[in-house]
């Protein structure tokens, strides 16, 4: 998308618009038809969280298993009917090409995504249930090497999983419904990968009210943006590890990192035993079983932001879902031992 003439240059990164709360709302209606509107669920008796009201937002159930979904029809929806015809790829350890397969489905276009040989494979399999042809690479380096191909040879679009202008005005439409439903909170944490999510979701959040503040987590292993807030600049990432293959994101760019920097008030990092203790206590107390990322925000809660966030109301984003039992199980029994091994 250009940049209109008259848009002013604080509106714009490298040329790029920024989202306005107008058009987050209009691209918010634009999804109706196609994304849920995911609920919202309050607690304040949680244990270890003594007076603080704890509003999830519950973005698991959204189409598709995460929040994506919201970023992928965007950019499908915004293609004329010649690039359409032609297709789309991506690359992904999951979530993001399980998200592009179902919008591509869904709107009657071809999906061709690139997946590491890493990824789950309840997701592969959700992928080519979705009627996508799946590409395999042994690592983030091939993985893009090979889309850019594809994008090359073949003409698909390229729908960037964390990146441009709208993928984060798919993800701001995630805040500005949070905002509609949960106007008054005191502060929100969201899980950062690349920075999509955080970018979108934030803005969202800070043009609908400004005095909220928005907390960004990420794994220990896999701390991308962290390093590009310590260097002022986006980074790229050497190895990681971490259970959160989802927030793995091998290098950060440009604009989402700005809008990262503009609005996301402080980010933490958290361990992955913190990971699956709280995907323990998320299954002990809310009943829902999900995948390392989408715990992250609550292992902050539970964690490092425990004592600054004590007796505020604060959003925790469950980002997705995406994980089968035995991964699950194993994540989850591993999280009873490490806890009866404490003294």
């Amino acid at each position: 998308m250009s940049t209109s003439p008259n848009r002013p240059a604080h509106l714009t990164i490298n040329g790029e618009p920024i989202p306005t709360l107008d058009e987050i709302a209009a691209q918010h209606f634009a999804l109706t038809p196609w994304v849920m509107r995911t609920p919202v669920f309050e607690r304040a008796d949680l244990p270890s969280l003594d007076n603080t009201h704890v509003n999830f937002k519950f973005e698991l159930l959204q189409a598709s298993g995460s929040f994506k979904a919201r970023g992928a029809f965007t950019n499908l929806l915004a293609l004329g009917e010649d690039r359409k015809s032609v297709g789309v790829t991506c690359v992904s350890a999951g979530n993001h090409a399980a998200a592009v397969a179902y919008a591509a489905m869904r709107l009657g276009t071809s999906a061709k995504v690139v997946m590491f040989d890493t990824a789950s494979p309840a997701r592969v399999a959700l992928c080519r249930h979705y009627r996508a042809e799946v590409v395999m690479a042994s690592s983030p380096a091939e993985a893009f090497e090979i889309v850019r191909r594809i994008e090359a040879e073949e003409g698909r679009f390229f729908v960037h999983p964390f990146n441009g202008y709208h993928t984060i005005l798919g993800t701001a439409t995630l805040g500005y419904e949070w905002a509609t439903q949960t106007p008054d909170l005191d502060a929100v944490i969201v899980p950062i990968g690349g920075g999509g999510l955080a970018a979108g979701t934030s803005t969202a959040l800070r043009l609908a009210n400004p005095r909220v503040h928005v907390y960004g987590v990420e794994p220990e292993g896999a701390d991308a943006m962290s390093r590009s807030f310590a260097a002022n600049h986006p980074v790229r990432m050497g190895a990681m590890h971490t259970i959160a293959d989802s927030l793995m994101a091998p290098h950060t760019e440009e604009y989402s990192y700005e809008l990262c920097r503009r609005h996301v008030d402080r980010i933490v990092t958290v361990s992955d035993d913190a990971l699956r203790a709280a995907m323990l206590y998320l299954f002990a107390h809310l009943k829902v079983a999900v995948e390392p990322a989408c715990a992250a925000a609550t292992a902050a809660l539970l964690g490092p932001l425990r004592e600054s966030l004590q007796g505020r109301r604060v959003g925790v984003l469950l980002s997705g879902t995406n994980i089968d039992s035995t991964a699950l199980a194993a994540h989850l029994e591993h999280a009873r031992l490490h806890r009866a091994a404490q003294p």
